[in-house]
């Protein structure tokens, strides 16, 4: 009989593996060595041709340095002198706000300080330059800017205590700074300090202050770290909260309430996506995470909530790609006594100010989808926008004479849009439904055509289960999609409030369901039963908030605008066996 592996039951406090006991013993025994050889390389008395003792640490690996810093750390918790983790230091103000004080021309001259003013700053330390034993020079970061601190001995309150704490400093640490606001001889703002604390150690190499932090993977997993060495990514995601705090007031200021609808349903619906499942313990029920707040918001209307929205997280269990995440911030809203035009209206005026607010008046935006040095696109917010008839369209770009509106869901037509892919080479995998074969068809020929923002109108009832009929053309829906850059935007329709057609539409998207579409949604009885009571005619508009912030920052990854994004896991000893998720709990 084979002999059997030793268990994988002990976790490498470094790595975070599990391993056999004998291989962490192992894995022990060498970084004790590896430590004892850091730390006499670490204190070995300088040479007068060698680099001083910090210098040498940029030698060490990160497992070396990791372990050296670790000691020193917790022989400062042992002897608390300092407490290199203390509980309160006092800030009198932020880096930006000295800065913004402190830098008037004239007010400080070179090499001077204010001997009358003191200010207590805080923040990370990204870089220390020696000049001498007895002055040092510190860039201080915070807050996405950044002042130097000019540690000169001679300016200290306590010179002894002053020199042992400049001795425990090194990147990344945050530390806590007392001075007086001065101009180094060269004229650059700096903080001369009386003294400094450590507040909390750096145990971690930064990356090289030159290079930064390149590796995407890195920069996804490890956000905070990103966000460490990147004032770009901190920019991104100030953008960000600036783009839903402007969308958040417009909607207030035209009489919207803003309210939460559950996360978790017995139906998937709203959406023409696949649904996540979880499970319930306590009433032992499975339950779909929703894919859109749509039903929950339109019962409201009914309840006499005229103008609702809701900001807030959706989830679709479906592919990770350049411009989807499984799940989103969604955007939706629904305004009684208004249809899609109303919408196109609105939604044209929201984004062309939105973008004067970001942009300084301008409405023009630049976006580069295959990266920074990749081809230029120009998009113009400027209203109108153009609009694009989706069959009209297509008759035009294919040269096929489509078959009539109201025929548009029958077998015939199915054939008709297969050989219509087929002749043009437009791959659509199975189920190849009428809606299916159309959006495959729509993305081939009309996306293409939106880079500044433009609308697809007229699309088939069969596209949209929940959309009005068209007033005046038979088989199509009132219903209009945003795009720009060739990528859909925001969604929205004059809303169908007809139960018995509801009722309908929602037995169809059954059956498509059980014909293998696991997009379909099945029915809401609960709805149904809202509609009934009386929808008054209604319009609902949905936008996907990461998409639009991808093109407003110009980032051709929907990683980068999405502070946490889905990553696979690393594989571990741990998670490969399926019982424990990958470092920082990824998906």
């Amino acid at each position: 009989m084979a002999t059997e592996t030793p268990a994988a039951t002990h976790k490498d406090p470094v790595t975070g593996e599990m391993i056999s006991k004998t291989e962490l013993k192992r894995r022990e025994k060498q970084r004790d060595r590896d430590a004892k050889k850091a730390e006499k390389a670490a204190a070995a008395p300088p040479q007068a041709a060698s680099k001083p003792a910090a210098a040498n640490e940029d030698d060490l690996n990160p497992n070396q340095y990791f372990e050296l810093r670790a000691r020193t750390i917790q022989k400062l918790k042992e002897t608390q002198s300092p407490n290199p983790y203390p509980h309160k230091f006092e800030v009198t103000q932020s880096i930006a706000s000295f800065v913004a004080q402190y830098s008037e021309e004239g007010l400080i001259t070179a090499g001077q300080k204010l001997d009358d003013t003191i200010v207590c700053l805080s923040g990370r330390v990204h870089n220390i330059r020696s000049s001498g034993n007895k002055l040092k020079f510190y860039d201080l970061h915070g807050e996405g800017t950044q002042v130097q601190i000019l540690a000169n001995v001679r300016d200290a309150e306590n010179s002894d205590e002053f020199m042992s704490t400049q001795a425990l400093f090194r990147r990344g640490d945050i530390v806590g700074v007392t001075g007086h606001p001065s101009r180094s001889q060269k004229g650059e703002l700096s903080i001369s300090p009386t003294s400094m604390v450590l507040l909390a150690p750096n145990l971690h190499q930064l990356p090289s202050a030159h290079f930064g932090l390149k590796d995407q993977e890195t920069r996804y997993r490890k956000r905070y770290l990103d966000l460490i060495m990147s004032p770009g990514t901190r920019n991104i995601f100030i953008t960000r909260a600036r783009v839903i705090n402007y969308l958040r007031r417009y909607l207030d200021n035209l009489g919207f309430l803003e309210v939460e609808t559950p996360m978790m349903s017995m139906v998937a619906g709203g959406a023409t996506a696949r649904p996540f499942v979880t499970h319930h313990n306590d009433l032992d029920l499975d339950l779909y995470l929703r894919v859109a707040p749509e039903l929950y918001l339109k019962q409201l209307t009914v309840g006499g909530l005229d103008r609702v929205y809701e900001i807030g997280r959706v989830f679709r269990n479906e592919g990770i790609d350049l411009t989807h995440n499984p799940e989103f911030t969604l955007c939706e809203f629904y305004m009684a006594y208004a249809d899609m035009y109303d919408l196109m209206e609105i939604t044209e005026n929201l984004l062309e100010s939105m973008v004067k607010y970001l942009n300084g008046g301008s409405t023009l935006v630049k976006y580069h989808p295959e990266g920074k040095d990749g081809k230029e696109l120009v998009m113009d917010f400027k209203t109108p926008w153009k609009r694009y008839d989706m069959i009209e369209t297509l008759e035009k770009k294919t040269g096929a004479k489509f078959p009539p509106g109201d025929t548009l869901h029958t077998e015939g037509t199915n054939k008709f849009l297969r050989d219509l892919c087929i002749k043009h080479n437009v791959e659509c995998s199975e189920p190849r439904t009428n809606a299916r074969l159309l959006d495959k068809l729509v993305g081939d020929f009309i996306e293409p055509l939106c880079i500044s923002p433009a609308f697809i109108t007229g699309h088939p009832q069969v596209m949209s289960p929940l959309a009005k009929n068209h007033r005046s053309r038979p088989g199509l829906c009132e219903r209009f999609e945003g795009f720009m850059c060739g990528k859909e935007f925001c969604n929205a329709y004059t809303e169908l409030n007809d139960p018995f057609e509801q009722r309908l539409r929602f037995e169809e998207q059954a059956r498509q369901k059980e014909q293998g579409d696991d997009e379909a949604q099945g029915v809401d009885e609960v709805f149904v039963d809202a509609l009934e009571h009386g929808l008054p005619p209604t319009a609902g508009w949905g936008m996907g908030i990461d998409r639009l912030i991808m093109f407003l920052t110009d980032s051709p990854n929907i990683k980068e605008v999405l502070l946490f994004p889905a990553m696979k896991p690393i594989e571990t000893a741990a998670n490969t066996s399926g019982k424990e998720p990958g470092p920082a709990g990824q998906v």
